[in-house]
């Protein structure tokens, strides 16, 4: 499994945009902090830059950047959930790129489970992005097929592998006021 993620890894470090399973559905992915390569998985998408798009890390320091200031209740509750199918969205207080956070004072952020997902995290050294690979307003990618056929021309780089087990995209809570957005 290591070449296939080092490979993405690289792609990743210079400005492009992966196709790789997670534990919900495929997603697209780039560098966080790339606006060239998140300009792209918007238009790529067809998504508008309002809304944001999803953070996913291999493990809860990924995330310490964003999280130095919660309670140790809200703290409780990331680690009863993660990793897992779990999106939290936290006050991102200028720490991530506003393509991310899009129109929101929060960005939505999750440590996934998925092992190829873990594996690719650790490699890039951080956060990915991760929103779904699906158009705007489409259903989403469930096979490495479907996602090359949605996306081939479009990205850099295909992670082959499984999806996990999870029925359908990650919930979304509110991390403040625990509403569940999805």
């Amino acid at each position: 499994m290591r070449w296939p993620i080092y490979q993405a890894t690289h792609v990743l470090h210079t400005s492009g945009v992966i196709v790789y399973p997670t534990e919900t559905v495929w997603g697209l992915g780039c560098d966080p902090k790339d606006t060239q390569a998140l300009n792209r998985i918007l238009s790529i998408k067809r998504r508008d830059a309002d809304k944001g798009l999803i953070l996913v890390a291999a493990s809860i320091e990924q995330f310490e950047f964003l999280l130095k200031d919660i309670s140790p209740e809200q703290r409780a509750e990331l680690n009863k959930n993660w990793p897992g199918a779990v999106t939290y969205l936290v006050p991102h207080q200028n720490k991530v790129h506003p393509l991310v956070h899009g129109q929101f004072d929060t960005v939505a952020i999750r440590v996934s489970p998925h092992p190829m997902v873990q594996a690719l995290c650790e490699q890039f050294g951080g956060p990915i992005v991760s929103t779904s690979a699906n158009y705007a307003g489409q259903p989403t990618a469930r096979s490495a097929i479907q996602a090359r056929t949605l996306f081939g021309a479009e990205v850099d780089y295909i992670l082959s592998g499984t999806v996990g087990l999870a029925n359908g995209p990650s919930r979304i809570i509110d991390l403040a006021s625990g509403a569940i957005l999805r």
